[in-house]
């Protein structure tokens, strides 16, 4: 690094050689896929890398290169898992849970949201635009979600249906656990309503309509696994009360309000709900009391 040269002017140098570096190379690490990339080393040895130092690095750099290359495809498919099926899903995945029946019982709260007038709203505009529209709401609902602790597990359409395990964890009590999954969803939906609310402002100073919505949250046993055909699987969650949350969540807009709670939720939460009464959801059998915020902010259903 003491060499004068026009060509490694560069500020890395001069920082390496101010914490004591006296050397520096650079190599290439080749792929299998062909795509090249760079290796660089430093060295605080007086006089640096010696031609014998250089010929061993070279050596051993077809090894690294394929260790550098499984590391980095492991990063990329942990990544796309947790963008494509949410981190929880994708950590199963890769731990092989891939066969079609592969999973597991678990109790878990529920949430199931929907958007209002989606199907006028996206035949009223260009597609680019609704898609735009889209993604903002979607980034108040999952985006509370996930803040809160939650596996967004698909998007359907304008609807998302995510979840809130009960699993123990930490040597904690199972009615700890359920109490702590009922608070965060309960928190997410009271984050999500915010979140619209202030879209819906910014739609209005534009002299766009409100956007209303619909979350249901319920709590029940669920399968959490592989299902679908031989060649096309998903891995989500299945049961009965996958069914009755979106059920629940159909009726924000008879009971006008935008989040609707079960009371399996609502007894396993400490905070304040309100009672809207006994009501039967649609395909279940026994009437069902029915909760939701205590206060509202200025949305709509």
């Amino acid at each position: 690094l003491d060499i004068q040269n026009p060509q490694l002017d560069y500020p890395i140098l001069e920082e390496l050689k101010s914490e004591g570096a006296t050397d520096y190379v650079a190599m290439p690490l080749k792929f299998t896929n062909g795509l090249i990339n760079v290796i660089s080393m430093t060295t605080g040895r007086a006089g640096g890398f010696t031609a014998e130092d250089l010929g061993q690095i070279n050596e051993i750099l077809p090894v690294l290169s394929r260790l550098f290359e499984v590391h980095a495809a492991r990063r990329t498919a942990v990544t796309l898992l947790d963008t494509y099926l949410g981190s929880h899903t994708g950590e199963r995945i890769l731990k092989g849970l891939i066969k079609r029946g592969d999973g597991e019982d678990i109790h878990a709260v529920i949430w199931f949201s929907d958007l209002r007038g989606s199907t006028p709203l996206a035949e009223s505009m260009p597609r680019k635009d609704f898609l735009s529209i889209l993604n903002r709401y979607f980034d108040c609902m999952a985006g509370a979600v996930l803040d809160h602790g939650g596996e967004v597990l698909r998007f359907i359409g304008d609807a998302a249906l995510a979840i809130f395990p009960t699993s123990e964890s930490g040597g904690g009590s199972k009615r700890c656990a359920t109490a702590e999954a009922c608070a965060a969803a309960v928190a997410a939906a009271k984050d999500a309503v915010q979140r619209m609310a202030a879209f819906n402002r910014e739609r209005a100073k534009r002299g766009d309509a409100p956007l209303g919505f619909g979350i249901g949250i319920h709590m029940g046993d669920l399968t959490y696994g592989n299902i679908g055909a031989l060649e096309r699987l998903e891995f989500t969650v299945i049961g009965a009360a996958v069914n009755e949350t979106a059920r629940l969540e159909g009726m924000c807009k008879t009971l006008k309000k935008p989040v609707l709670i079960s009371d399996d939720v609502a007894h396993g939460f400490a905070g304040g709900l309100v009672s809207l009464g006994e009501y039967r959801l649609r395909g279940v059998g026994r009437p069902r009391e029915i909760f939701t915020l205590r206060k509202d902010p200025n949305t709509f259903v």
